[in-house]
């Protein structure tokens, strides 16, 4: 293919069949794909009743597609971004090239379209994404996963952000509170280990023994060796003397804030937090003017949701944290799908007290006393204040 330049295939697709009597695939379609920032090509090939997937390196992708040409099929169809090229043979061998308007840059769009904020692409199978039953083993995403599939490169794009603010020059220690299951605890050791390299420890914490253990033993099974499953209570929990990056997902009520004031307590570089079930607040707000939302239950746990929150936040950049609140894509379709980021940074004194300032006053005005205000006492501007009302 001498008259298409290395790297430029957008799309290929072979059919027609020289002979018919062998067990070659009837047809077969190719893309490009990007696996650890090298150019791969995917094969798919397509059988009498089922498919199967092959990736396969830029200089062997051309090399075979060659020969196919000239010893498997009669036809196919050959898209670049600079123009469509459809190749026929006759049965005694003679070939046409035929060659037409590009529609290749449609078809490109439309892959990076599909592809994009993909931390973990489809096509290259991740194996703990097998072993969950997301992929399959030639890594293609079960259509009744897809939703856990997002959640996971979504949550792999916010940490992905934050890589910068953790320690290049040593080992990180990564815990994650409330693992549950722990897809996202696998996706996060993947991204970090396996893709960036990272020379790190991370623990997983759960109250259920049973989850812990599988846990564990599908670490163990794919050979994570620096990931560890614990039982254990986010606020009883004291094995570790620092921590470079914290998880909590979905802890529930004051769970989070256990779990946030932890990572203040260790000097977390990076916090991820999605809370859940924010009763506290729920049974403290009181203001006078907002009686017409606060008057109805659902309005009101909707607001106490929001402003537990804004609270959490306002906590953290006061004791030196910039702070951000994100959407995170949950696949039970639930609200509860705001995720604080919170990284370390360098405010100055001013800066944290014009923050607590800001939040007494909001404090003040819904008449509410947090769990973290008190949790994190002894690091406010003004710890002599904290929890004093």
């Amino acid at each position: 293919m001498q008259w298409v330049d290395e790297g430029a295939v957008l799309q290929a697709t072979f059919s027609q069949l020289r002979r018919k009597d062998g067990d070659a695939p009837s047809r077969t379609t190719i893309r490009p794909i990007r696996l650890k920032d090298q150019l791969y090509y995917q094969f798919e090939y397509h059988y009498a009743n089922k498919a199967t997937h092959e990736n396969v390196a830029e200089a062997e992708a051309g090399a075979r597609m060659a020969d196919w040409l000239e010893s498997q099929y009669r036809q196919a169809l050959i898209k670049t971004r600079d123009a469509d090229y459809q190749l026929l043979f006759s049965k005694k061998g003679k070939a046409a090239v035929l060659r037409k308007p590009a529609t290749g840059a449609a078809v490109e769009a439309k892959e990076h379209n599909r592809r994009k904020n993909r931390v973990i692409a489809e096509g290259a199978p991740a194996p703990f994404l097998v072993e969950l039953g997301i992929m399959t083993a030639e890594g293609k995403v079960k259509d009744s996963r897809m939703d856990k599939y997002r959640q996971i490169n979504r949550f792999l794009e916010m940490v992905s952000d934050v890589l910068p603010h953790l320690p290049q020059d040593r080992p990180i220690t990564v815990i994650d509170f409330g693992c549950g299951k722990s897809y996202l605890t696998f996706a996060l050791y993947h991204l970090l280990a396996v893709e960036k390299g990272y020379d790190l420890n991370v623990i997983g914490l759960d109250l259920k023994a049973d989850v812990i253990a599988f846990c564990q033993s599908l670490a163990d099974k794919l050979g994570y060796d620096r990931l560890r499953f614990m039982v254990g209570d986010i606020a009883q929990y004291d094995e570790s003397a620092s921590a470079d990056m914290v998880v909590t997902l979905h802890a529930c009520d004051t769970a989070t804030d256990a779990a946030l004031a932890k990572a203040v307590g260790w000097g977390a570089k990076v916090i991820l937090s999605v809370p859940c079930c924010q009763h506290e607040l729920f049974r403290q707000i009181e203001n006078e003017a907002l009686r017409p939302l606060l008057g109805h239950g659902l309005l009101k746990e909707r607001f106490a949701a929001l402003a537990t929150d804004a609270a959490r936040g306002s906590l953290l950049e006061s004791v030196g944290y910039k702070v951000q609140m994100l959407e995170f894509i949950d696949p039970e379709h639930t609200p509860k799908n705001l995720l604080i980021r919170a990284v370390a940074a360098s405010s100055s004194e001013a800066a944290r007290l014009r923050k607590w300032e800001e939040y007494v006053r909001y404090r003040d005005m819904l008449s509410v006393q947090p769990y973290l205000e008190k949790a994190l006492a002894e690091r406010l501007p003004f710890p002599e204040r904290a929890g004093e009302r």
